[in-house]
């Protein structure tokens, strides 16, 4: 009796929830395992690789994404959590071959060298840029200070959402 259990657990796999979860604008519906994080989900499932994996301990946010507007670690964030939820990754930002502003001043200001941490960067950014204030330096420091970069020093990197800030305080950012 003991083997058809086991036949029967092997055979039938890990037990799966439905997920209906909003990514970049598409509705996407999946039956997923329930410890299922949503950085594997993005990755594997739907092959959007922009959003890494590293520490996999909520520290380093290079999985950081937007979940209904707001960073998580994509890394620590249950999949089924997200059912009925809006995803935005990093491939979100642009709009077809036109960047974000954001893209663009990393890109102006020299912020990313090896590229690795700066999906998590952006996206964290685009949250804070999104909030109802329009962030002075000390703020966009603070905000950040849960991400790390091995590259580029910071500076380049403060100094990119810090621009894309400014034009905020003086219009619309795009």
């Amino acid at each position: 009796m003991t083997e058809s259990v086991s036949e029967s657990v092997a055979t039938s796999g890990p037990p799966r929830v439905p997920v209906t979860v909003g990514v970049n604008g598409v509705s996407v519906s999946r039956q997923v395992e329930p410890r299922s994080v949503l950085v594997d989900f993005l990755r594997e499932d739907l092959g959007l690789t922009g959003t890494k994996v590293s520490c996999e301990l909520q520290v380093c946010g290079v999985c950081t994404v937007l979940v209904d507007g707001r960073p998580v670690s994509a890394c620590t964030f249950l999949t089924a959590d997200a059912d009925g939820a809006d995803v935005t990754t990093v491939e979100g930002l642009s709009d077809g071959q036109t960047l974000h502003p954001l893209q663009e001043s990393f890109v102006d200001h020299f912020a990313l060298q090896c590229g690795f941490c700066t999906p998590g960067f952006l996206m964290m950014s685009k949250a804070l840029l999104d909030g109802d204030e329009v962030p002075d330096r000390e703020a966009i420091v603070e905000h950040l200070e849960g991400n790390i970069c091995r590259c580029t020093g910071y500076e380049p990197i403060v100094e990119a959402v810090e621009h894309v800030a400014e034009k905020l305080r003086g219009g619309p950012h795009g």
